[in-house]
């Protein structure tokens, strides 16, 4: 241990200085934690183009490196055997235990290890004080003793006497500590800290520091945060915005609570049960009834939903007095059960189209082989566009067991019977559905053939991924696609944009089928977001519901709306 130190290099000094928390029962004490990289002074061999990031990894490599160099005369040694030694050295076997404990959530096991490693005189390495301070952030506080919170400031505070370098990881970990200990400010200034190092901090480092003040009602230190998050091109999600609307309304600040159910409708668009709990709240408080305008410019608030794309105006609380809240649902047609208002469509960009074909394109041909998906794409130019697009697959299977060529034919049938051209739709189906099982049937063999010989049938390659295959080719040709695939999964969360909900939205059809035969449910002609009329009432979707059987839940929210002018 004292050899790694001594070679640690000049390029970059360490020095934190914790106060080992005392904490009791009946006590809290407030943290502070400084960081400080002072600036090195740089040697003749150092370098001053040297980034951050670079200085922090060459530290890092210094500080892992605990073997002395290999002389040149030294025999090679295999990878594999380089591997099987370091999982069977000290180093390794604690690297193992520890991540035991961390898979198990067993604190106290993970620190009996760390205290015989201390006094075996073995050092500790980034990875196993991570998982070490996990843990005890994670327990921190939940035991009588507050043993994990007790423990983890000690952790922390021997890792940067070891002089290892903390990652964003151990950044977060130590602000979750923090947090346990009932003190945000130090979250937070933890937080600031990564930016000092290069570390860019990510949602989660934010959280314990957001939520703690939210938690204590500090709601404009709560902003700083979001401010923070903002500057570092973090991008808040649904916890933290619903956290941010409910300090807003306990402080009785309305225009921060308008700002955040704006945030929620771009960003979130339907609300959890429990975000839907504190918009609910919001309006039946005091101060909701006491926000408004009595008047208002009808023309101005216009050009503001026209401005917006329709569907809100972003000029404030419009009207006066109490408002009345209740569950309700939108009919086919997007008119409200309870105070007869009709929803809009909110119009798509087309510009925002072609670019998500555009980030489509390029993310289906990282994942997929990049010659099969530009096959693809060849084909699709030659046949297409078309009116609509089929997922094979999920249609052939719906309520069935095994796959069925006659179900698929249905749709298909039924799709061309609605197409303005009367075109065949695009059917896409892997491989394997192709070539094998049911479609060995000379029936199904004549009814591939054919669909083959239309253009309207595409074998997604062996090995690949059919999903990107009829996604791209429903947003290519700007048409309908048939799938009762949510695309919740990963593979949709890879997109990474707001827009592909609202394209969903508008293009996805379900399917159904009963005795009564196949029912087809066509895109709602309304949009499924948080939406602000022109004479100052809110409709709120949740996620409660959104299938066949069961409508979704809206909250309604209106007041009796006076003057206009």
């Amino acid at each position: 241990m004292v050899g790694a130190l001594a070679r640690t290099p000049p390029l970059f000094s360490l020095f934190i200085k914790i106060p080992l928390p005392l904490i009791s029962r009946n006590s809290r004490c407030i943290f502070r934690t400084t960081i400080h990289f002072p600036k090195p002074k740089l040697t003749p061999t150092s370098t001053d183009n040297f980034s951050v990031d670079k200085r922090l990894h060459l530290c890092t490599l210094a500080l892992s490196n605990d073997s002395p160099s290999r002389s040149a005369s030294a025999p090679l040694v295999s990878n594999k055997s380089k591997r099987k030694a370091r999982r069977e050295s000290p180093e390794g076997l604690l690297k193992h235990k520890l991540d035991m404990c961390s898979r198990h959530g067993h604190l106290v096991e993970a620190l009996r290890l760390y205290d015989e490693a201390r006094s075996r005189g073995l050092p500790l390495s980034l990875h196993h004080y991570n998982v070490l301070l996990y843990l005890c952030s994670s327990n921190g506080g939940a035991d009588d003793d507050g043993v994990g919170l007790k423990r983890g400031f000690e952790i922390f505070r021997q890792m940067v006497d070891d002089k290892v370098v903390p990652n964003e990881t151990t950044f977060t970990s130590a602000a979750r500590l923090a947090a346990a200990a009932e003190d945000p400010e130090m979250a937070f200034h933890l937080v600031k800290q990564m930016k000092g190092l290069g570390i860019p901090p990510k949602l989660r480092s934010y959280g314990p520091a957001l939520f703690g003040f939210c938690k204590k009602g500090e709601a404009d230190r709560a902003y700083e945060v979001d401010a923070h998050m903002v500057e570092s091109k973090v991008i808040a999600e649904e916890p933290e915005i619903s956290a941010l609307l409910k300090v807003s309304s306990d402080s009785s600040k309305g225009d921060k609570v308008y700002e955040m159910l704006h945030r929620l409708r771009i960003s979130v668009r339907q609300v959890s049960e429990s975000t839907s709990g504190v918009v609910e709240e919001w309006f039946m408080s005091e101060e909701a009834a006491n926000v408004g305008m009595e008047s208002w410019d009808v023309e101005k608030v216009r050009e503001g939903v026209v401005r917006g794309g329709g569907g809100w105006h972003g000029q404030g609380w419009l009207g006066s007095g109490n408002w009345k809240v209740v569950r309700t649902r939108m009919d086919e047609a997007g008119t409200c059960s309870c105070c007869g208002q009709k929803l809009v469509s909110i119009d798509i960009d087309p510009k925002e189209t072609e670019n998500f074909a555009t980030s489509l394109s390029k993310l289906a041909s990282q994942k997929e082989v990049k010659a099969d998906f530009f096959q693809f794409k060849e084909w699709l130019q030659k046949h297409g566009p078309f009116d609509a697009v089929i997922d094979g697959a999920n249609v052939g299977l719906i309520n069935l067991h095994n796959f069925s060529f006659s179900q698929l034919n249905t749709l298909v049938n039924r799709l061309r019977q609605m197409s303005p051209s009367k075109r065949l739709p695009l059917v896409i189906l892997h491989t394997n559905r192709v070539t094998g099982g049911p479609a060995q049937n000379p029936k199904n063999k004549k009814l591939l053939e054919s669909w083959k010989k239309a253009g309207a049938l595409y074998a997604a390659p062996a090995g690949s991924n059919d999903d990107w295959y009829w996604l791209y080719a429903a947003v290519n040709s700007k048409c309908l696609l048939v799938t009762n695939d949510e695309m919740r999964d990963h593979l949709f969360q890879l997109l990474g944009t707001n827009f592909f909900p609202r394209w969903k939205e508008k293009h996805q059809v379900r399917m159904s089928v009963s005795r009564q035969g196949l029912a087809l449910h066509m895109p709602p002609p309304y949009s499924i977001v948080i939406q602000e009329s022109e004479d100052g009432r809110w409709h709120v979707p949740t996620t409660t519901g959104d299938d066949i059987e069961t409508p979704r839940q809206w909250l309604c929210a209106t007041r009796a709306t006076t003057n206009t002018k």
